[in-house]
């Protein structure tokens, strides 16, 4: 945990399918003593313990559908109020529009608290390509590691899952193409509304592991300094 006097932090991280930003958010959360939240873990706890929002997540997972605003932003709502979000959060995976940014926002409204940063990993598309050629998936619980990431290529050994990892034969160049276009599509909109609102951080996700987390440590800080001397 970060040895700095704790203050609450409401952090976004951004990034294309291979960005590394799954990576980051955990060596982040663990670096703040905040709490990682990702939608896939989310939607997958939800119905592995078949709550009522699981179960409806569900029925549009297996259609190959999009899970409605209005499942996910619950799922989020009813995470963010749990007791390891007492000192903030990092959100990975959400929101993915601007719908769901607004709908963020009346959540941290209602919490009464604002964001803190959201930061933008930057890959470039035939870097994100070369990186999804090598990740490997969990056939347990659908979780997704670069390689050269935590855990062992022994297993996903997260802490309700020891399922085996694999690298999927259907992780096609041209099907991965299309997620980083439809990525794409998708988040140019977002960075817009959140660079308007002076939250959005450009990092250089093209850097080692260790060089992006020093990177997102910084920028975390410069803007906690900028907001202090602000108020």
């Amino acid at each position: 945990m970060d040895t700095s006097k704790q203050c609450w932090r409401g952090i976004i991280l951004l990034g294309g399918p291979g960005s590394g930003k799954g990576t980051q958010a955990v060596l982040l959360a663990q670096k703040l003593g905040i709490a990682h939240i990702s939608t896939g873990d989310l939607f997958r706890e939800n119905i592995r313990m078949g709550t009522e929002l699981g179960k409806v997540a569900k029925t549009y997972i297996e259609k190959g559908e999009l899970v409605p605003d209005e499942v996910t932003v619950r799922m989020v709502r009813e995470r963010v109020n749990r007791p390891d979000c007492t000192n903030g959060f990092i959100l990975d995976g959400f929101p993915r529009t601007v719908a769901q940014a607004d709908a963020l926002n009346q959540v941290l409204a209602e919490m009464h608290r604002s964001l803190t940063a959201v930061l933008n990993l930057q890959v470039a598309p035939d870097v994100l390509l070369e990186r999804l050629s090598r990740r490997w998936t969990c056939k347990a619980c659908g979780a997704v590691f670069p390689e050269f990431s935590a855990p062992p290529r022994a297993g996903c050994k997260k802490e309700v899952c020891d399922g085996e990892l694999y690298q999927r034969p259907d992780d096609k160049p041209e099907t991965q193409r299309h997620r980083i276009e439809v990525y794409r599509e998708q988040t140019a909109p977002l960075e817009a509304y959140y660079a308007e609102r002076g939250l959005l951080v450009e990092i250089d996700g093209e850097n080692s592991i260790e060089r992006v987390h020093q990177l997102i440590l910084d920028a975390v800080r410069c803007v906690e300094e900028e907001d202090r001397h602000t108020v």
